[in-house]
């Protein structure tokens, strides 16, 4: 599978009063692969702090330079000290690396394994057992396909609910698996799935984490584009030429902006519908032109759309998040979409002084929509998105 793209979230819980968690994630990007590091540090609180820090930084650094695991880990070895009285390392890890051309290779370290899932099924897949630096690294090398679905996991994962709603044991690797398949049926956007997942910890746990407790997802996407048109063209006669390069673009298209909308259904030859909707009063109506997949409002839902998304890419995503990312307003659609369904964005972007506010106080709107396009390529950028754009 060539091209591979991932969509990767993850959400730690902090031991009950804890100021700090000990767990430590890395997302890294070099030039032909996407790389996750789980580091999950001895103990709770500072010490369990620095110590997965360190260790996601120098694995994360050597990875990124093309260090070899080898090097990695014997450097880890080196640095970090064994515990005297428990004889053992003070952080463990999980790497996960999946190359563009569709490899991947997995090493875990006494880390609890990784789910991993295709096809609606848990697959075990056989790893090498390695002795590096005195440490036993599971190895797996394997090539993905799309859908594919990998969680990483601390074992405060495994251990939620010990000692109280699921006696002695915790919840169990195959327990924490079959409950990740079950969400995976319900929905395939990973930070949805690191919500559920991070949520039913905490339940277990009844709020009071016995442990630091982190899940990273990574799932294997299909590259998606999305091309949103937003602001009537500076000559009228490019109209034409600016529709002519929105509609023969592949991927999902965007109309923002009530200009624009008018410029899109007359160069289109089609009907502009406008939906009445009483529920979301403070987002202005969609409407509906044939051939395009979402016509919103302009300045106000781009404006309410990259609250979201912004919000987003904080990582302050949990159940009402999603709740306000799945309402049915202009807002909430296109921040959906690019949120989950977006690899690429192409932006069209008129550069007219807007007729319509020219006499009024909305004078400004012309810099107003460049200052919420110019947030939204920045928005789109953090959030790994390959962002293009053309004026017009």
């Amino acid at each position: 599978m060539a091209g591979v793209s991932i969509d990767v979230a993850w959400k730690s819980l902090n031991k009950y009063k804890e100021e700090l968690c000990g767990d430590k994630v890395e997302i890294l990007k070099t030039e032909d692969s996407d790389i996750l590091i789980l580091a999950d540090g001895m103990g709770s609180g500072v010490k369990a702090n620095i110590l997965a820090t360190l260790t996601s930084k120098i694995l994360g650094t050597m990875l990124q330079e093309g260090a070899q695991i080898e090097s990695c880990v014997e450097t880890i070895a080196k640095t970090l000290p064994v515990c005297k009285v428990r004889k053992v390392a003070y952080a463990t890890f999980s790497i996960l690396q999946i190359f563009h051309n569709g490899n991947a290779y997995l090493a875990e370290f006494d880390n609890p394994s990784c789910v991993f899932i295709r096809d609606g099924k848990i697959v075990s897949y056989p790893f090498e057992m390695r002795e590096i630096g005195g440490k036993k690294i599971h190895e797996y090398r394997f090539a993905v396909k799309k859908n594919d679905c990998f969680v990483l996991m601390s074992d405060g994962v495994i251990y939620a609910g010990a000692g109280s709603i699921l006696n002695l044991q915790g919840w169990t690797w195959d327990a924490m698996a079959e409950y990740t398949l079950k969400c995976t049926k319900k929905t395939l956007s990973a930070s949805r799935l690191a919500v559920m997942l991070s949520q039913a910890c905490d339940e277990l746990y009844e709020e009071k984490p016995g442990d630091d407790t982190t899940v990273v997802v990574a799932r294997v996407i299909e590259r998606r584009v999305v091309n949103i048109f937003t602001g009537p063209p500076k000559n009228k006669e490019d109209d034409e030429r600016l529709m002519h390069d929105f509609m023969h673009s592949e991927g999902k298209k965007v109309v923002a902006g009530g200009t624009s909308a008018n410029i899109a259904a007359r160069v289109l030859g089609r009907e502009i519908t406008t939906k009445v909707d009483s529920r979301n009063p403070d987002v202005p109506p969609m409407a509906v032109i044939e051939g395009i997949d979402l016509v919103t409002e302009g300045v106000l839902t781009l404006g309410k759309s990259l609250k979201l998304l912004k919000k987003y890419a904080r990582d302050e995503f949990d159940e009402e998040f999603f709740d306000e990312l799945d309402a049915d307003n202009g807002a909430s659609r296109l921040a959906k979409l690019l949120i989950e369904e977006c690899t690429e964005l192409n932006l069209f972007v008129g550069t007219a002084i807007n007729e319509a506010h020219k006499e009024s106080e909305l004078n400004f709107d012309l810099s107003m929509r460049q200052n919420l396009v110019d947030q939204l390529i920045q928005t789109a950028e953090k959030l790994e998105k390959h962002v293009k754009v053309k004026y017009y």
